[in-house]
């Protein structure tokens, strides 16, 4: 702390960095997690992405933890963002993606950093990746909740709740049932976790638009959430003479334990704000037709009511939530520069028991994805008569839409002219060895056009996540 005298004005010079250092230092087990950076055999990088995020970064992980000065790569903040975009997903942490193995360039790549994570510009969200393994937000929540107690200092009494924005997938969910703890499912808006972390319900939360944080604070915190996950490696790897646990370990054996979500969300951008109200309404009133569906076990328009203040947030999406917890959601969302942003999440939820095939998973997939778009109406509502040409995407992850995930499209070869609302149709990321083929079975009620049927080979592709 500095004092400077202006005059008859004082002003002091708060060192935050150092504040907020000592402050994670007394949550984190900083030793263990030093131990962890000090093994040949492990390496980390950490994407500040020019945000504020890199002074933060440089003395937590660099000075205290001692990583090489490497680590950090994007450290200094600048105004521009050093002209990217500042936003920590496998489209725009554009540096990371390539180190980690994350994009086409994955089977050319020996070796790349054990650990990979970024923050965006203001430091809150976070994204975390494992060796050619990338980590969803929402299985990123679940896996620091199971280990709370365990792994960080900071739970050692245990946790007192856990919450989740209502388009989150249900991972967490799980944890919170086996751990016996509340779980809050609330509207989008981290306002909502504030009043339950203010009156302690609540000791971990987060969001699917990758936002973590707990109750050290009233906010989600990105470099939280990295420490999070470095006591999770820390605590899996005591022993520096045996195997390194890696995140994909890590993961899987979550998986192996509680079930997994396969989940994504697409949206459609700019879309006029009329005809996505008249879409959403469309959807509330056929809510009622869809109550005595015997593979349902939910069919409403999301209303919460505080537990705190006993506030109500009604309209808060669409639900559809089956018998397995597999659900589909639709909402509009407001941060949109122009018109407004529809959102349709899909999630289909695999038992801890057994196992799925990859080919079948993805059939459920694309059935939800099927379902919504007939049950939305979206073609009628929003793109009547609108045609987009799909691409050869062979030999690489794909993507079909504007969502956070890579997308390159090898050669111009047109397969088939779609309706446009189905640009959001395919999402890969990691690896498989081997190729694959699946058909992808539209209802004849989309868009008046026959049932179409074809084959895309995906012969790098990896797991939808």
């Amino acid at each position: 702390m500095i004092d400077i005298q202006l005059g008859d004005m004082e002003v002091e010079v708060v060192d935050v960095v150092s504040q907020y250092a000592d402050m994670l230092s007394n949550l984190f087990d900083f030793k263990a997690i030093k131990n962890l950076l000090q093994r040949p055999d492990f390496s980390m990088i950490f994407d500040a992405m020019h945000g504020v995020a890199g002074p933060f970064a440089t003395e937590i992980f660099c000075r205290r933890l001692a990583a090489p000065a490497e680590a950090v790569i994007n450290g200094i903040p600048k105004t521009d963002f050093g002209g990217g975009h500042p936003d920590p997903n496998l489209v725009y942490a554009k540096s990371l993606v390539e180190r980690m193995g994350l994009g086409a360039n994955a089977e050319s790549m020996d070796k790349t950093p054990d650990f990979g994570a970024a923050a965006d510009g203001d430091a809150d969200r976070n994204m975390v990746a494992g060796s050619k393994f990338f980590v969803t937000p929402s299985d990123s929540l679940a896996v620091i909740a199971a280990h709370a107690k365990l792994a960080i200092p900071q739970f050692k009494d245990g946790l007192s709740g856990l919450a989740r924005s209502m388009p989150t997938s249900g991972a967490v969910d799980n944890v919170a049932k086996q751990l016996g703890i509340p779980l809050y499912e609330v509207p989008t808006g981290w306002k909502f976790f504030g009043n339950l972390m203010d009156a302690g319900k609540i000791s971990i939360c987060g969001e699917e638009s990758f936002g973590t944080g707990s109750d050290h604070i009233r906010e989600k915190d990105g470099i939280w959430a990295v420490l999070a996950w470095l006591s999770i490696l820390a605590y899996h790897n005591p022993d520096p003479s045996l195997p390194l646990v890696t995140v994909e370990d890590i993961v899987k054996r979550h998986w192996s334990t509680y079930g997994r979500s396969y989940y994504t969300r697409y949206d459609y951008e700019n879309v006029d704000k009329d005809k996505a109200d008249a879409m959403i309404d469309h959807m509330r009133q056929s809510l009622d037709e869809l109550k005595d569906n015997h593979d349902l076990k939910l069919a409403d328009d999301f209303e919460y009511k505080d537990p705190v203040d006993n506030s109500v947030a009604s309209k808060q999406g669409v639900r559809l939530v089956f018998k397995d917890n597999s659900r589909v959601i639709f909402r509009l969302s407001g941060t949109g520069s122009e018109g407004a942003t529809i959102r349709m999440y899909v999630e289909a939820c695999a038992p801890a028991e057994g196992s799925i095939f990859f080919q079948f998973l993805l059939f459920i997939l694309f059935s939800f994805i099927s379902l919504c778009l007939v049950y939305s109406s979206i073609s009628r509502f929003v793109f009547p008569g609108s045609h987009v040409t799909v691409w050869d995407l062979s030999s690489l992850s794909v993507s079909l839409s504007r969502s956070p995930w890579p997308y390159q499209p090898l050669s111009q070869r047109s397969l088939y002219s779609l309706p446009s609302f189905l640009l959001p149709l395919i999402q890969v990321s990691s690896f498989l060895s081997h190729s694959l083929s699946f058909p992808l079975l539209l209802p004849q009620s989309i868009h008046d056009a026959p049932t179409i049927s074809f084959v895309i080979t995906l012969t790098s592709s990896s797991v939808l996540t």
